[in-house]
């Protein structure tokens, strides 16, 4: 868990209203790119959709800024948990659950967003899902001016375990702004002193992200370099929001 001694980057008045704007353009984004989410497509088709629309909106592709990776999304299905690589050859199938990433650069400052669905999927499997939007939505009521971030994991972990999925500990998510990646580091779970973690204050700006599974937590990095699959095979599932804090509570931005 991060602990109190993590700077948190406190955005101005006039910045937040920025990354409003900019967090309402890459609404618009993801919601393409979620009712494109269809059998018989494939993930460089969402991926050239995501390049296509945030052009279209004043943008710039977030994760492109990323050292060595070369995609607007990170495009998953099944097993994987993030950063997958949007290729033609990963088509959509019945039964499949695909996982879009996707962030943009907007007058000098990052928004970030990812969601999870489920192609003709069972019943079990849409329970699976609509326990990490739950998660998400949970989580983001925490996000309030006094709470520490400990409260926004001890949110997401209790709705996922309670239903009997596990969170994933070797990721996290982040503060975001100038920077993609800021602090704090938010995760999925609790360790170690509720009065060590960071206090949230008003104007931060985070990306929460909900990351789970099915079976096991335990991950393992594919042979391409970035993307992280779970261990055992299972699926897993992943909701992000990027969540700015003010007086009167959280206000999402994506």
């Amino acid at each position: 868990m991060t602990t109190n001694n993590v700077k948190v980057q406190i955005k101005t008045s006039k910045e937040l209203q920025i990354m409003r704007e900019g967090g309402k353009k890459l609404a618009t984004v993801k919601s393409k790119l979620s009712e494109a989410v269809k059998e018989g497509v494939n993930a460089e088709k969402i991926e050239n959709l995501a390049v296509k629309m945030i052009k279209k909106e004043g943008g710039k592709p977030s994760f492109k800024t990323v050292p060595d990776y070369y995609w607007a999304t990170c495009v998953n299905i099944n097993e994987g948990v993030v950063h997958g690589i949007p290729k033609d050859s990963l088509i959509f199938k019945k039964g499949d659950v695909v996982s879009v990433d996707v962030g943009m650069f907007y007058k000098g400052f990052h928004t970030d967003t990812s969601f999870t669905v489920g192609v003709k999927v069972d019943d079990k499997t849409k329970r699976f899902i609509d326990t990490g939007k739950k998660a998400l939505v949970e989580a983001i009521k925490k996000a309030r001016p006094g709470n520490r971030i400990y409260d926004i994991s001890e949110s997401i972990e209790s709705v996922l375990l309670k239903a009997g999925y596990k969170p994933v500990r070797a990721l996290v998510g982040h503060g975001v702004g100038r920077e993609l990646h800021e602090d704090p580091q938010i995760p999925c779970f609790t360790s170690g002193n509720y009065s060590d973690s960071p206090i949230i204050d008003e104007g931060a700006v985070i990306a929460i992200e909900v990351m789970y599974t099915m079976g096991s937590p335990n991950l393992v990095l594919d042979e391409d370099g970035w993307t992280i699959s779970t261990a055992d095979g299972k699926i897993a599932g992943l909701f992000e929001e990027t969540v700015a804090v003010i007086d009167k509570g959280p206000k999402i931005l994506t």
